[in-house]
């Protein structure tokens, strides 16, 4: 007879499990406040712009920049400090004819060793259960258009925001050139008020243009502020945007991991 274990997996990251790391970095004062952005070029040359920790956080361990109930807070430093970063992979690790995904992977474990070397992040890692979302495809079949970019043209996407990104609008609607399910779960959960997993089973790049939808959460108003009008009257759920794509939200519970920031540095600037 066997009880259903709740699992606590603790792993402390001093340096991103020692996988790959870039082999030659440059971290300096944003030269501007504008938008953050982050490039690849062939030959392995990764650039971010403007950059803050938070962001970097974001990118390396696939969590909301909007904040999660899955990570611990951050000093306040690390999301009004930018940075222009400027990193070179080793040689043929970054290559053309290699898969995306296998690209985005490499270059996600670089930055993780990158948060290590140069910010002195140290991180605990459990596996927990907890109440999740789970994406699906509705009872109907997905609804999803598939996109004219393909998979080889977004490793190296130097053309801007093209592949793996949200246009902005308000109430967040979902619109992309080229994305995939599991753009979709990470982009939403910015706003819903659990974490968010991709059960779809579906691959490859899709382009979709919705409506706006009413957040699950937001931050709480400034003390003392005066009421001021719901951006988002009028607005549908989540569960109607996606139910036109042919997708659904389930409540589920699931085991996912918890991070906690045990330390966190200024970064060595060169």
């Amino acid at each position: 007879m066997f009880c259903k274990a709740i699992v606590y997996f603790v792993l402390v990251l001093p340096a991103a499990a020692q996988s790959q790391s870039f082999a030659k970095i440059t971290i300096k004062p944003a030269r501007s406040a504008g938008t953050q952005r982050t490039q690849l070029h062939p030959g392995g040359e990764w650039v971010a712009t403007g950059i803050s920790v938070n962001r970097l956080m974001n990118l390396a361990y696939n969590l909301p920049a909007n904040g999660s109930s899955r990570f611990s807070p951050l000093p306040i430093w690390t999301m009004t400090d930018k940075y222009d970063i400027e990193a070179k992979a080793p040689q043929n690790t970054i290559h053309p004819g290699l898969p995306d995904s296998e690209v985005r992977s490499r270059i996600q474990q670089m930055v993780r060793s990158l948060l290590a070397d140069r910010f002195g992040l140290v991180m605990r890692v459990e596996n927990k259960p907890m109440p999740v979302y789970a994406l699906t495809v509705a009872a109907g079949g997905p609804k999803l258009q598939t996109s004219a970019v393909a998979q080889q043209d977004c490793a190296f996407n130097t053309g801007g925001k093209v592949c793996h990104s949200f246009s902005a609008g308000v109430g967040h609607p979902l619109n992309a050139k080229a994305i995939d399910m599991d753009d979709l779960v990470h982009y939403i959960e910015n706003w819903t008020d659990l974490p968010v997993v991709n059960h779809t089973m579906l691959s490859g790049l899709f382009t979709v243009n919705t409506e706006g939808w009413v957040p699950m959460r937001l931050p709480p108003p400034p003390p003392g502020a005066a009421p001021v009008e719901n951006p988002f009257a009028g607005l549908p759920t989540i569960y109607t945007v996606l139910g036109k794509l042919g997708l659904d939200l389930k409540r589920e519970e699931d085991v996912l991991p918890v991070y906690t920031v045990e330390r966190m540095e200024h970064p060595s600037l060169n």
